[in-house]
């Protein structure tokens, strides 16, 4: 595949994925995810790769969620997969690759790009990072492992309070919740995580994911839960209410959800 969306880049046995639209903080489209898991599956599966890492290009975000000049209602039924962005495609790409996921974080990480730091194995993020979900302002939600496998990273309460209340958390909260496994300076982010990276490719590629198809089976049910919803999913983000958030923020106004409910 040629990539126009991300970067794709292998150094010492590090294939590290960038999503490359900084121009609007990394916001995916459909033809993101698309690419993404294109190269997730690409790395995963290249015996000369040990670890991926996933980060955005520029300083201001890792990204942003689903690009807002794309309407969710529009895209079902024309894209791939259930809520026609193929989501569920890439999050089933990084819990499969038989080796290591890490989020590399700068910036904000609010919505789909906080649940992929949820899924990767590991996140190390800058002092700059900034985390939080959006679902419920923009009439949208991640029904699978968004939701259930966030509150097994962080406790229950607090993935309620996550994703009812939609605050933003710095760096230093995420790693207090177990959100990511570390926070440095920015100037010192690339360097930590290539001293991950060297870590974990002195050790035994097998017994690596062994231990990663282990960790995943007490989870797994997560994805048939996620697949089931999506499919309640793609018919909200269909209505008025789902709508009225994305028409709210190009309107420059506050949504008024319960007008809009059916």
């Amino acid at each position: 595949m040629t990539y126009e969306d991300i970067c794709y880049d292998v150094d010492q046995r590090v294939a590290t994925i960038t999503f490359n639209r900084p121009h609007r903080l990394n916001a995916f489209t459909a033809q993101t995810y698309l690419e993404v898991t294109d190269a997730v599956n690409r790395a995963a599966w290249d015996r000369e790769i040990g670890v991926i890492v996933l980060t955005g290009a520029g300083n201001r975000a890792f990204g942003v969620g689903g690009d807002s000049a794309v309407s969710k209602g529009d895209r079902v039924g024309t894209g791939v997969g259930i809520v026609g962005n193929g989501v569920e495609f890439l999050q089933t790409a990084i819990r499969d690759a038989p080796k290591p996921v890490i989020a590399k974080v700068r910036g904000y990480a609010i919505g789909s790009a906080n649940v992929l730091v949820t899924l990767c194995d590991l996140a190390i993020a800058s002092e700059t990072a900034v985390f939080g979900q959006a679902g419920p302002k923009m009439g949208s939600v991640d029904p699978g492992f968004g939701t259930a496998l966030l509150a097994r990273v962080v406790g229950e309460k607090k993935a309620r309070e996550i994703w009812y209340l939609c605050r933003k958390y710095s760096a230093r909260e995420a790693l207090e919740m177990g959100l990511v496994n570390a926070v440095v300076s920015d100037d010192e982010l690339d360097e930590e995580v290539r001293i991950w990276c060297a870590e974990i490719n002195a050790k035994s590629p097998t017994a690596l994911a062994l231990a990663k198809r282990s960790f995943n089976a007490d989870t797994e049910h997560i994805r048939g839960i996620g697949q089931l919803a999506f499919q309640g999913l793609a018919l909200y983000l269909r209505t008025d209410e789902s709508r009225e958030g994305g028409n709210a923020l190009r309107e420059k106004r506050t949504p008024d959800f319960r007008a809009a409910m059916p």
